[in-house]
Parts: C-alpha cells; sequence; structure tokens
C-alpha cells in the first residue's frame, strides 16, 4: 500500500521509500544511532514536544484513577518519563525493540523507578494478555515500520489495550511534500538527525492510509483522527470487547 493510501497521487506516490533509518540498519555504528536518540531529545525536551505527547494520552484518560500505560517504541524514554512526572499514580511499562536503547534506559531513573516496567517489546507481537492497559501509545516512529508491520500494530495495540494512541508526523500534500524535502536535503549528508528526517518524511503515512492500515488489521477497529498537514497526526484506535481476538 502506497504511504500515502490507496488514493493518493502519482507525486505522492513517488514520495516515499523503503530505506530504513540510521536508528533501523545493523550496518551503522551505536554511536550514530545515540546522536539521533539523544538529537530527538533535545528536540522533545526545547520544543515541549515531550510535553505535548504526555498531554494527549493523559487527556484520554482523565477519567481513569490509576492508567496503566504501555509505551511502545520508547526510544529515549523521555515520554514515559513526562508521563510518570505528570500522573502521580500512573503505572508506565518501557519498551522498545532495540535492546540498546532498552539497556539505556533500564540504566537510567526508570530502570529503578516504582511505577515504571522496562521490557524488550516487538510492538506488533506485543508480549501481554488481553486488556492488561487502559492505553497503548505509539509517539513519532510509526512511520519507521512497514504497511504490513503497521497493521499488526493497530491489531496488537488495541488487543492488549482500551485504546491505541498513535502520533507521528504529518504527510502534507504532495507540494508542500516537495518543499519541506527540500529544506532537509542539504543537510542530510552531515547530520544524522536530518538524514532520519527525510526518510522519515518520506515513510509517513497519511490520514486515508492510516484508516487501510486499522480496517486491514481488524474492521471493528474504529479509528479517530485529528491534526495533521503541519501538526502531529493523532489517531486513536479502539474496537469493542466483542471484536477483540
Amino acid at each position: 500500500m502506497p504511504r500515502g493510501g490507496f488514493d493518493a497521487s502519482c507525486l505522492d506516490r513517488l514520495l516515499q521509500t523503503d530505506r530504513p533509518e540510521y536508528l533501523d540498519r545493523d550496518d551503522v555504528d551505536d554511536s550514530v544511532k545515540r546522536q539521533v536518540t539523544d538529537a530527538l531529545d533535545w528536540v522533545g525536551r526545547v520544543f515541549k514536544n515531550h510535553e505535548q505527547v504526555a498531554g494527549i494520552a493523559l487527556d484520554l484518560l482523565a477519567d481513569t484513577a490509576d492508567p496503566k500505560i504501555l509505551e511502545l517504541g520508547a526510544g529515549h524514554g523521555a515520554v514515559s518519563r513526562t508521563l510518570l512526572e505528570n500522573h502521580p499514580t500512573a503505572e508506565v511499562t518501557v519498551t522498545d525493540i532495540n535492546p540498546a536503547s532498552v539497556a539505556a534506559i533500564a540504566a537510567g531513573d526508570l530502570g529503578s523507578h516504582p511505577r515504571a516496567v522496562v521490557r524488550e517489546m516487538d510492538a506488533t507481537a506485543i508480549d501481554a494478555a488481553d486488556d492488561s492497559f487502559d492505553l497503548a501509545l505509539f509517539a513519532l516512529s510509526f512511520h519507521r515500520l512497514a504497511p504490513e508491520q503497521a497493521s499488526r500494530v493497530f491489531a496488537e495495540g488495541t488487543r492488549v489495550a482500551k485504546q491505541l494512541l498513535i502520533i507521528d508526523l504529518p504527510r502534507p500534500p504532495a507540494p508542500l511534500h516537495l518543499v519541506r524535502l527540500a529544506t532537509m536535503l542539504p543537510l542530510a549528508p552531515f547530520v544524522p538527525l536530518v538524514h532520519d528526517g527525510v526518510i522519515s518524511s518520506l515513510r509517513c503515512y497519511s490520514p486515508s492510509a492510516l484508516r487501510e492500515l486499522a480496517h486491514h488489521a481488524d474492521p471493528a477497529i474504529t479509528v479517530e483522527l485529528r491534526g495533521g498537514l503541519v501538526s502531529p497526526q493523532i489517531v486513536v484506535a479502539s474496537r469493542a470487547v466483542s471484536g477483540r481476538r
């Protein structure tokens, strides 16, 4: 499926790639991956992205007294840390598929936090029972998944949690996408974060693609979409108890 969905224009279909980011490559030194992760954490702190993501998640849990949250693809763990700081009784399971990221998170304050559990976990095959969590959160890395993997996240996230919250980069209309890429490409060969940013832009999903991915996972999954264009895309997915499997 095209990243822009089955209704994507010819130009939009050209503005995509299967090339992995540095973070997903086995032939890239860990120091380069750490540069990208640290830069993402810095950007998140400076521009309050961590606070924004945590705020969106906690708004969905406003009526839940002691929420159990699963963060998928946690990366540096800063969002989970913010969730714990901003909610006095929340319990957070912090996960990532990358062993090095999990080890780094476990070695920090989250590894000894009384309301946090740090685990290595694949978001496409979540090691948890049905309805184990009030919310599963996948923030700013969903685009790194191929369509079949992304669809599995919808299936698994809505299986283990009452709600699945995906926050990711917007996919703008093709002309605006070209402008965004043009501003990034000159620095991409020299700055690892920008290199990964270009690839992320080419891999992010449109609203219609996100709806198709959820439907492919299970027609019983309902999807609410908001944001996009220049702000992050916000996806809230859930399904009725009778539709769980």
